[in-house]
């Protein structure tokens, strides 16, 4: 168990002797971010378990991603065992104050927990072209798309309306090459390839309203912090879905909180579990917004926890910012883990008395070494010590547990419900309506005795102008019938009105980085 002092949350100890060593995370800290690595089966799991604990304790709120399904036992008091009692006695810690916690269950696709939408206007282009894996040029053009959007007025809400306006915007595509580019048939392809794929994995389900208020992840009940729990076992099966919804979450969190600066205690912490899948392959671009987020969140009152395999995962820019670290044993058994146990080593503090490299593979399960920052905010020495076991269920609850812990959460039928309001995909529906009722109810023209058209069109005849004397004198002189033509002024409101138009469309509701990086939403 993390017990909470005024040290902080201690989550780690070793007995020496009479005299032991403790690791004691402060709460002021935390927002300074942190890093948990290790191979797996080396005891990841129940490090996330016991800072959770520790930070519920604290009534700080906690967001984890429970990738392999055993997270849940957070919200069931926990046994002594005879396994962990012998665990206990053979590395001298104590008991812990067996305790259960309140827990929010979430779930993408609304299965195991209560559902998470976002809005494809909420997502923004940037993290959508990350999730479909467009290249730069399908990028632009997905850009394109939500710009003409928004000087169109037209509402992005869904997955549907996505694809309606990829298709309105392929069909209509040279008639938006004078303002906004050329956009080939080959990007818009891809694009619509790259939904349908997102759409066979399940992740439509993910796009909609009510999208997620992020306020509800920061609750409390009987004075601890509610542990939200994603369920995300099946959500790793799409990896890219996985990493752009939990990015999306960290910006919202970024967008909706004021600045408050550095507290007693944070106001949220979240844990990115898999952290590597955020990174793999990223544009350049988002790397440097991720690594903007994370370092301007923590004035926001949010501490981040990247929890990875290894170090070498997390780039350099954003490793930087993780001030308290949690390494788990690595195996040396290939060149790049050789390297990743000597980055490991270098960037945390030396202690003399402590081979830090060789350290690294020899550590047992539930074995550490820590080092957190201190009252100055300096790395303390790294540590080797045992994580603490937690005070809650280790392994999953059961299916009836899960149910009961749905029906009374705080947020029981606030987010199950689907509301599909008018947006694009019905507003361009109702626009090849309406300029299609028109040829269908026209009446078809009569025709002569030698099977020749005796009448001109209606719309033709009611567009022919009166043509007088002045207009036969034209034609005597020009020899043939004059052309009718808009005058300049004519000219000029039309261009007027229709930029007027584009600009009342332009404020479409645009989050998350797109909010922090140009295009804000209200």
């Amino acid at each position: 168990m993390a017990s909470t002092q005024d040290d902080g949350i201690l989550i780690a100890q070793h007995q020496q002797g009479k005299s032991s060593v403790q690791c004691f995370l402060r709460p002021d800290k935390a927002n300074r971010h942190g890093l948990i690595t290790g191979a797996t089966g080396t005891g990841k799991t129940i490090t996330l378990q016991t800072l959770a604990e520790g930070f519920s304790n604290l009534g700080v709120p906690v967001f984890m991603a429970d990738i392999k399904g055993d997270l849940t036992g957070v919200s069931q008091k926990g046994v002594l065992s005879d396994k962990l009692a012998k665990i206990l006695k053979e590395r001298e810690l104590p008991e812990p104050a067996f305790a259960a916690y309140p827990v929010t269950l979430w779930d993408v696709f609304g299965e195991q927990g209560h559902p998470v939408r976002a809005t494809v206007s909420d997502l923004g282009p940037l993290l959508l072209a990350r999730m479909l894996n467009l290249n730069e040029t399908q990028s632009g053009v997905l850009q394109l798309v939500f710009k003409i959007a928004d000087d169109d007025g037209l509402l992005l809400l869904d997955m549907k309306d996505l694809r309606a306006m990829c298709q309105h915007v392929g069909d209509n595509a040279a008639s938006y090459t004078t303002e906004y580019g050329n956009i080939s048939a080959a990007s818009i392809g891809a694009i619509q390839r790259g939904l349908m794929q997102i759409e066979g994995q399940g992740g439509d389900k993910f796009f909609g309203e009510p999208m997620l208020n992020i306020a509800d992840f920061m609750q409390t009940a009987d004075n601890k912090g509610v542990i939200n729990i994603l369920a995300a076992d099946k959500l790793m099966n799409s990896p890219r879905l996985y990493a752009t919804f939990l990015l999306w979450m960290l910006s919202e969190l970024f967008e909706s909180l004021p600045e408050v600066g550095d507290l007693d205690k944070p106001k949220l912490v979240f844990f990115f579990d898999e952290a590597h899948l955020l990174f793999n392959d990223a544009p350049k671009v988002l790397i440097e917004r991720i690594e903007l987020v994370v370092r301007l969140v923590r004035s926001k009152g949010v501490g981040v926890f990247f929890v990875t395999q290894n170090p070498l995962d997390i780039p350099d820019t954003v490793l930087a910012q993780l001030g308290n670290r949690v390494q788990h044993a690595l195996r040396a058994f290939t060149p790049r883990d050789q390297k990743a146990v000597k980055s490991a080593a270098e960037t945390m503090r030396a202690n003399p008395g402590l081979d830090v490299a060789a350290a690294i593979t020899e550590l047992g399960v539930g074995e550490a070494l820590v080092s957190l920052l201190d009252e100055k905010g300096r790395p303390a020495l790294t540590e080797r010590v045992f994580v603490l076991p937690p005070a809650s269920q280790i392994g999953p609850i059961t299916p009836p547990l899960r149910k009961t812990l749905l029906d009374q959460s705080l947020v029981a039928g606030v987010y199950e419900k689907l509301v599909d309001r008018e947006s694009a995909f019905e507003s361009l529906k109702g626009r090849t309506q309406t300029r299609m009722a028109p040829q269908e109810s026209a009446p078809a023209p009569s025709r002569g005795a030698a099977g020749g058209t005796t009448a001109a069109p209606a719309e033709a005849q009611q567009q022919a102008p009166e043509r007088g004397i002045l207009d036969g004198l034209g034609d005597l002189m020009g020899g043939g019938t004059r052309r009718t033509r808009a005058s300049a002024g004519e000219q000029l409101i039309k261009s007027a009105a229709s930029s007027i138009g584009r600009e009342v469309g332009r404020q479409i509701i645009r989050g998350v980085l797109g909010g922090i990086f140009g295009s804000g939403r209200r």
